[in-house]
């Protein structure tokens, strides 16, 4: 599917776009599939089924492939998983599910767009690193965006509850992807990532059941479209989207790949009105617009054209796919991390 390490967006540009078109219709319609699981699910103990599974999947079919006596998981390793998976899928898809039971899908999808201005934030503060011109403007535009978007809750319109919920889930989204890009996981890219899914995945199984979730099992209850959603969510979301994302990592430009971040709350939007009878005000869409284009002039400030050399190293890569691997993308996350270290392998599964 494409020669490793180039991209050959004139070569074969059809097929790209088709991996493209299909990363943001399957990300863009998790928030919606989200809202659906929590009609007659528990939303945390299912967002843990859905991971512990996905993740046990990916674990016992990428483990024994690859490099599996010098890259060994040991308890290293394990360690930096649940850190990531603790921060990308507990704090942050977690947060999300919680967040849709109050929150409009649309409105959820835009906050998680703020992921990259986060990233952009902590790299300034905690990091030091002096942003361009263009991530300064991003930055100042994108949280404007984000005061009008929480300006709804304050109206009365959404509880505010809810939005703060959002805003945190990205916030940790964002945190998670950062540590990511240096923390001691797997070299084998798709092993790190099971062993997140399966970590996260307990994580979230914990906080549901340390929630009283337990008590809210009724099979009776659940419906056929809340079952049907989060087997959606499994195999679409988790590893449909997943490949879709790595093979589009490895043949076309960062920059065009990132693209993601501001297509996906626009589905979300889209299938929120159409489907869940969601309004959408005029604050909401002119919200939503400088939110998404302070995330464009963001990664637009950072996109590199990937090199051969970049495309050969999965250890480096790895921030992409961790990034994304929870938030749907969820979301979804890193995007500034590949945009700027022009990463053309693996880094979620946002």
């Amino acid at each position: 599917m494409g020669s490793r390490g180039v991209v050959p967006t004139e070569r074969e540009p059809l097929r790209i776009w088709l991996a493209l078109v299909t990363v943001y219709i399957v990300w863009g319609t998790t928030y919606f599939a989200i809202d659906v699981v929590n009609d007659t699910l528990p939303p945390l103990l299912a967002a843990s089924a859905r991971f512990l599974i996905a993740g046990a999947v990916m674990y016992a079919f990428t483990i024994r492939r690859g490099d599996r006596e010098g890259d060994r998981p040991g308890r290293r390793q394990w360690g930096a998983a649940t850190i990531v998976g603790g921060a990308l899928l507990l704090g942050g898809n977690g947060l999300v599910v919680l967040s849709e039971r109050t929150v409009p899908t649309g409105i959820v999808a835009l906050v998680i767009a703020l992921v990259p201005l986060w990233m952009a934030l902590i790299d300034r503060v905690l990091l030091g690193h002096r942003p361009r011109p263009m991530v300064a403007i991003g930055l100042l535009t994108g949280f404007a965006g984000a005061a009008m978007l929480v300006g709804t809750s304050l109206s009365g319109a959404i509880p505010l509850s809810g939005m703060l919920l959002a805003v945190c889930a990205s916030c940790s989204w964002a945190s998670g992807s950062l540590y990511s890009r240096s923390a001691p996981l797997p070299k084998r890219p798709f092993v790190g990532i099971g062993m997140e899914m399966i970590a996260g995945g307990a994580l979230l199984g914990v906080a549901g059941v340390a929630l009283g979730e337990l008590g809210q099992i009724h099979p009776g209850r659940f419906s056929l479209a809340s079952v049907l959603s989060l087997g959606y969510l499994i195999v679409i979301g988790s590893f449909a989207g997943f490949a879709t994302y790595l093979w589009l990592l490895r043949n076309a430009r960062t920059s065009l790949v990132s693209t993601y971040a501001y297509v996906n709350p626009v589905v979300a939007v889209f299938l929120g009105w159409a489907f869940l009878h969601e309004t959408i005000s005029v604050r909401t869409l002119v919200s939503g617009c400088v939110v998404l284009v302070s995330v464009a002039l963001i990664i637009a400030a950072r996109a590199e054209r990937p090199t051969p050399e970049a495309a050969l190293r999965p250890e480096e890569g790895r921030a992409g796919l961790e990034g994304d691997l929870a938030l749907e993308r969820m979301g979804d996350a890193e995007e500034r991390g590949l945009a700027q270290d022009g990463r053309g392998q693996l880094q979620p599964d946002r």
